[in-house]
């Protein structure tokens, strides 16, 4: 069993460094005097919502703010240790921004996905991202008034929109879902996957519905997925996902019943020990989730006996 797989990077418990500044988003001067100021830095997000991070794929690579501050396209992420951070989207072919802020040259940046980077970014450069990419996603997604139509505009540094026919406001959403470890009386974890994913496991997910407690979702879902009813349901941790706008909350039950029945989602679902998971691993027939993960937090949990 080796390391990577039994560790975690992200401590979504703690406080995040990332002061985001509610109570000034609405200033016409103060936003543009912090895109001016020294210490501002941005972080740019291309039209496939990757990211630039050095070859190794371990850090954001940032660029110093250049022009006017224009609030259309530049929105404020917030104040880590008190120096600005902005976010906006850009070209990556432009040869400006890969030479980020000065410290490396064009050669040593390299466009990524946060799926393939996030496990090795940092905690806060891991939140940047996440709240970079999330916030350009909605206003690519979201440029129009939900209620009339009409093209609407950018306000509070990024983190409003409004209308200018009906004057409808809107704020960016997020969408919770529900991820579940299942246990079974003999303290098996169930693990299981779609039929597009190879040969990894996990645990199980869906989205709360509509008029619905995130409790009660962790029992639909689980019913539809893989037939079990639950017997306990405990609240474990949350992760953002901004893909494109999901907030995690990860969950621990305990069936009432082992028998399963995959539904027209899980194309297999299965029972396993400790020694059965670490053995298919190490043969290779199985993988799990990355270290970023929830799903990898909640396996690993379960096998560490912390759950």
């Amino acid at each position: 069993m080796t390391e990577s797989r039994l560790s975690t990077t992200a401590d979504w418990a703690a406080a995040s460094r990332l002061i985001r500044v509610e109570e000034q988003l609405t200033s016409n001067e103060w936003v543009p005097k912090l895109w001016q100021s020294d210490d501002a830095l941005v972080v740019p997000v291309d039209s496939e919502r990757r990211i630039p991070v050095t070859v190794a794929g371990d850090q954001v690579r940032f660029v110093k703010p250049a022009g006017d501050y224009d609030s259309q396209r530049h929105f404020l992420l917030g104040r880590l240790d008190g120096a600005p951070r902005f976010v906006t989207t850009m070209d990556f072919a432009d040869a400006e921004l890969l030479t980020g802020a000065g410290e490396v040259a064009r050669d040593e940046v390299v466009p990524a996905s946060l799926r393939d980077v996030a496990a090795n970014l940092s905690d806060i450069d891991r939140d940047l991202a996440i709240a970079a990419i999330a916030i350009t996603n909605w206003h690519r997604n979201e440029p129009f008034c939900p209620r009339c139509g009409a093209a609407s505009e950018i306000f509070k540094a990024g983190f409003m929109r409004v209308c200018p026919n009906c004057h409808n406001e809107y704020f960016p959403r997020t969408d919770p879902a529900v991820i579940v470890a299942i246990i079974d009386p003999d303290d098996r974890l169930l693990l299981g996957r779609q039929s597009s994913w190879g040969q990894r496991v996990s645990v199980f997910a869906g989205f709360v519905e509509t008029g619905e407690s995130a409790e009660q979702a962790v029992h639909r879902e689980m019913a539809e997925e893989v037939g079990l009813p639950l017997r306990e349901v405990r609240y474990f941790g949350s992760q953002p996902w901004p893909f494109p706008r999901s907030l995690m909350l990860g969950f621990v039950a305990y069936a009432a019943e082992t028998e399963v029945a995959t539904g027209y989602e899980i194309s297999y679902a299965d029972w396993f020990t400790r020694e059965r998971l670490d053995r298919e691993l190490e043969a290779g027939t199985i993988d799990i989730p990355g270290r970023s993960s929830i799903a990898h937090r909640l396996v690993t949990a379960w096998r560490t006996h912390s759950l």
